[in-house]
C-alpha cells in the first residue's frame, strides 16, 4: 500500500493529492479502502491526473488575475464562496466540456438558497471569459442564464425601527449591540461596512469610509448619539471600533449573530440589522435633507433607493403636519 504523503484534506469528505500546491486529482473512494489506494497511485503516476484545463486549474489562474483582484470586497467574498462550490463539486473536471445544461442544473440544485443559486451562472461565466482569455474555449455556455425569481413569500421588506424600538435598545441593549446599532443609524452604511470602521478613521467628530459596494469614498459627520457611543469605548486595543472580546476584529457573521441575539432578548426581532440603514436615512429625511444630501451620507449610488426609504419618512412627516393643520 506504501506511504500516501501527498493527500490532502480540505474538509471533511474531500480528499485531494497535491503537490506543491499543484492538484493533481481528487480521491473519491473511502479511505482505507482498496479503491482508495488505486486512485491514489494511480493520479500520482498520471494515470488519471486531473485535466490540464480543470475547474481547479482554472479558478487559480483566476484568482491571480486582475478580474478577481480588481474586484471589490465584497463582490470577491461573494464569488469566493461560489468558486469553493465548484471546486469542491468539480475540481478536478474538465471544465472545457461545459454546457448550458450543466449551468442550469447546478444553478436548479441550490434553488433552496435563491441569491447563491443566482451567483452560480453569474461566476461560472466570468470563469468561462477568463478561459476564453486563456484559449481554453471559444464560447461561454454560462452567458445569459435566467436567475431564479425569488418566490413571493421569501420576500421580506426591512421594516424600519420605530421610535418605540429605538428607544427601547438605547435604553436596555448592551454595550457592544448599542455601539453596533449607534454605528448602523448614525453613520447610515451597510452592515457590511460597520465592521470596517477603524479608530484611525475617526477623529472625534468625522468617521472616514470607504464602501466596499461601491468603493466610493465617504467623510461622515457622526450624530450626538454616536458620538456618545464612541467616545465612551474605553477599550481601543483593537485596531477596529468592532471587535471580538480579546481585540480581534469583528466578522460580518459574529455581527449578525450578536444582533440578532440582543434583538431576540428585547424582543425586537422584527426589525433587523440592515433596517438600521433604512432608520438612518428616514432620520434625515424627518430632518428635511434633501435627496442630494441624503445621498452624500448614505453613498446611495440611485435616488430610487433614497427615495425609497426616504418616501415613508417624509409621509409620516407630511401626515404630522396635515393633522396639526387639521386640529
Amino acid at each position: 500500500m506504501g506511504l500516501k504523503k501527498y493527500l490532502f484534506r480540505p474538509k471533511p469528505g474531500f480528499v485531494y493529492v497535491r503537490i506543491k500546491g499543484k492538484y493533481l486529482g481528487r480521491i473519491t473512494a473511502p479511505e482505507g479502502s482498496a479503491e482508495f489506494d488505486r486512485q491514489y497511485w494511480d493520479i500520482l503516476n498520471g494515470k488519471a491526473m486531473a485535466a490540464r484545463t480543470s475547474w481547479t486549474a482554472l479558478i487559480a489562474s483566476y484568482r491571480r488575475s486582475d478580474r478577481c483582484t480588481g474586484l471589490k470586497p465584497r463582490t470577491r467574498s461573494d464569488y469566493e464562496r461560489v468558486m469553493i462550490y465548484i471546486e469542491e463539486k468539480n475540481g478536478a473536471k474538465d471544465m472545457t466540456r461545459l454546457t448550458r445544461k450543466d449551468v442550469i442544473a447546478a444553478q436548479d440544485k441550490n434553488r433552496h438558497r435563491v441569491r447563491f443559486a443566482n451567483y452560480i451562472p453569474q461566476v461560472m461565466s466570468v470563469l468561462c471569459e477568463h478561459a476564453i482569455d486563456l484559449g481554453w474555449i471559444k464560447e461561454n455556455p454560462a452567458k445569459g442564464v435566467r436567475h431564479i425569481k425569488t418566490p413571493d413569500d421569501k420576500k421580506q421588506d426591512h421594516i424600519p425601527w420605530t421610535d418605540a424600538a429605538v428607544a427601547k435598545w438605547r435604553t436596555e441593549a448592551a454595550p457592544l449591540p448599542r455601539l453596533i446599532f449607534e454605528l448602523g443609524v448614525g453613520s447610515v452604511q451597510r452592515p457590511g461596512d460597520l465592521i470596517g470602521f477603524r479608530w484611525s478613521d475617526y477623529d472625534g467628530d468625522v468617521l472616514l469610509l470607504r464602501q466596499n459596494k461601491t468603493d466610493k469614498p465617504l467623510a461622515l459627520p457622526c450624530t450626538l448619539a454616536l458620538k456618545a457611543a464612541l467616545n465612551g469605548v474605553t477599550d481601543k486595543r483593537g485596531l477596529t471600533i468592532l471587535t471580538k472580546e480579546k481585540g480581534q476584529p469583528l466578522t460580518y457573521r459574529r455581527l449578525a449573530e450578536i444582533m440578532r441575539a440582543e434583538r431576540t432578548r428585547l424582543g425586537l426581532l422584527t426589525y433587523d440589522l440592515h433596517a438600521l440603514r433604512y432608520r438612518g436615512v428616514m432620520e434625515l429625511a424627518w430632518a428635511g435633507c434633501t435627496d442630494d444630501e441624503i445621498m452624500a451620507y448614505s453613498g446611495h449610488a440611485s435616488k430610487d433607493m433614497v427615495r425609497k426609504y426616504a418616501g415613508e419618512a417624509r409621509q409620516i412627516m407630511r401626515a404630522r403636519q396635515a393633522r396639526e393643520k387639521r386640529q
